[in-house]
């Protein structure tokens, strides 16, 4: 049962009805009477539309730039500074419009599977499908722990259906994503795409849980059931994260958001967020019939006489969302993973994606520990060297709030000690160039992976790339051997020669922090850490 009533003054709002921490049901019955559009899907998942936005706003995140964080966050094109009058002033503007709402929404929970590193998160709104999103993506409280929750660690103020004023200083629009890492807040105006919420708080994490030696991901992670061996998948954004990490042979950790600490690998989230375009049940049995009572599915299209959701249809867009609770029976619920130290064969992968123009990469190669910790691949259009740093988003500016050299001291430091084996998968394209070549098969990619799992690539057969340098694996259980070689796979040799050849690594390019390490004057090591932006932290 929720409290209703629930006393919010100290945030500054004064609205009476509060709905804390509601029921599926109760949030259910909220956005059939109050959102405009909301219905629920044949199979019992609640169907809402976030509107005008359909996906997140990187260029309108702001953090707010205070002396006491000024020589830590990694400024530039992502994390743009904002002055603190300026956040008060949205803030303020938030606090106002959720007071004119006749009812509100507050949901209590943890992020962090970890007793000893989990913050208490707040989430204020005024959208009961937001409330149900953040319902399936925390961790939810006991009874006990909800009666004693206590003040947050963490505010999120969701007053996205009210624009930012595009004259305060430092916006740019009217969509204004606002970050204080002082005190701890983030106000959202001019969206009510659900996803900035989850990647407010990662942003959080990714900024405080380095300052505990404990390395944030953006990855999926499984674990062996009997062995406790441990696996984490990095990759950008549709590169098969959830997909390969729904295995029914193996405990599912998490899908995106996870934790490195000294004790083991844990989840940052409570469910799981899918891409939902083009699912089926054939390719993705798991989330697909977890897309029941209690999940949430954003921005879909269906069929108003049968509620039968078309997930093929991308009328409204293509980054349709499924946002699902893992203690489904069909997906096992989220937990921690084993010691590193302890797994015989902990595994790193790096998924990607090869988009056009990049087809040459091999399906599957061995990373060494120079290639995992300075880079290896190719460049990019511009001339620009394309390394691991890039293609692991665990480096990327677009979701670290410090610089990626704290990261990448930390991810080499647990390399190391846990002997980790790290494999590059290609899950794009091969074959030809862009129209001529095709994905690889879904059932080919699992094969490989599985044979990643089983240890069976280990001793497998590898020839070196001449050009990218990779280990490049040459038979593999399940799998033509011609789809392993990107080589073997073009038709046109001539054609791959000079594709490979434009992506080429640059020669004798050293990663920063083999630039900052070799910097010996105190002098040059100080104008170092300046750009990296990390005095506080000796990483780049």
């Amino acid at each position: 049962m929720s409290d209703q009533c629930f006393d919010l003054s100290r945030h500054g709002i004064t609205v009476s009805t509060v709905l804390r921490n509601a029921s599926p049901a109760q949030l259910y019955e909220e956005a059939i009477r109050h959102e405009e559009r909301a219905a629920i899907s044949d199979t019992g998942a609640l169907i809402a539309y976030s509107g005008e936005k359909t996906g997140r706003s990187p260029k309108d995140k702001r953090v707010v730039r205070t002396p006491s964080i000024e020589q830590d966050v990694w400024w530039g094109p992502v994390n743009f500074a904002l002055e603190e009058r300026s956040f008060m002033v949205n803030r303020e503007r938030a606090i106002d419009y959720l007071n004119t709402r006749e009812r509100l929404y507050c949901f209590d929970g943890f992020a962090g599977w970890d007793p000893a590193t989990r913050i208490k998160v707040r989430v204020l709104c005024a959208r009961p499908y937001h409330a149900l999103f953040m319902y399936n993506m925390l961790i939810r409280p006991t009874s006990d722990e909800l009666a004693n929750f206590g003040d947050p660690d963490f505010l999120i103020v969701n007053a996205g259906g009210f624009p930012a004023n595009r004259y305060t200083t430092g916006m740019t629009s009217k969509t204004s994503v606002d970050l204080h890492l002082d005190e701890r807040e983030v106000i959202i105006l001019g969206t009510d795409y659900a996803g900035e919420m989850k990647k407010a708080i990662f942003t959080y994490m990714n900024y405080a849980m380095p300052k505990q030696g404990i390395l944030s991901m953006h990855c999926s992670a499984t674990s062996n059931r009997e062995t406790g061996e441990s696996a984490v998948l990095f990759g950008l954004s549709g590169t098969g994260k959830t997909t390969l990490s729904a295995d029914p042979e193996r405990d599912l950790i998490g899908d995106d958001e996870h934790c490195w600490s000294d004790t083991g690998i844990f989840n940052i989230e409570g469910g799981c967020y899918a891409k939902a375009v083009y699912l089926t049940r054939e390719a993705e049995p798991q989330i697909f019939d977890a897309l029941r009572f209690g999940a949430v599915l954003e921005n879909v299209v269906y069929d108003p006489a049968r509620h039968h959701v078309d997930f093929g249809n991308t009328t409204v867009t293509e980054n349709t969302r499924a946002r699902t609770r893992s203690s489904s029976s069909s997906m096992p619920a989220p937990l921690r993973g084993g010691s590193p130290a302890a797994c015989h064969l902990p595994h790193l992968r790096c998924l990607r994606r090869a988009a056009p123009g990049l087809q040459a990469h091999s399906r599957a190669s061995r990373v060494s520990l120079h290639q995992r910790l300075y880079g290896q691949g190719g460049r990019h259009r511009d001339g620009r060297q394309r390394t691991l740093r890039d293609v692991l988003p665990v480096l990327r500016r677009t979701v670290s709030g410090l610089a990626s050299g704290v990261y990448a001291k930390l991810l080499s430091e647990k390399l190391r000690r846990h002997h980790a084996h790290v494999w590059l998968v290609n899950t794009g394209w091969a074959g030809g160039s862009y129209g001529t070549g095709a994905r690889i098969s879904l059932k080919y990619t699992r094969a490989i992976i599985q044979s990643i799992y089983s240890g069976e690539l280990a001793d497998a057969p590898v020839v070196r790339d001449p050009i990218f340098g990779l280990d490049v694996v040459t038979a593999c259980p399940g799998v033509p051997a011609e789809i392993l070689v990107p080589r073997q796979s073009w038709s046109d040799a001539a054609s791959y020669e000079a594709t490979a050849q434009a992506r080429r690594p640059v020669p004798k390019e050293l990663h920063p922090v083999c630039r900052w390490r070799a910097c010996r004057s105190p002098r040059r090591r100080a104008g170092r850490q300046r750009v990296g932006s990390v005095r506080s932290l000796d990483a780049e």
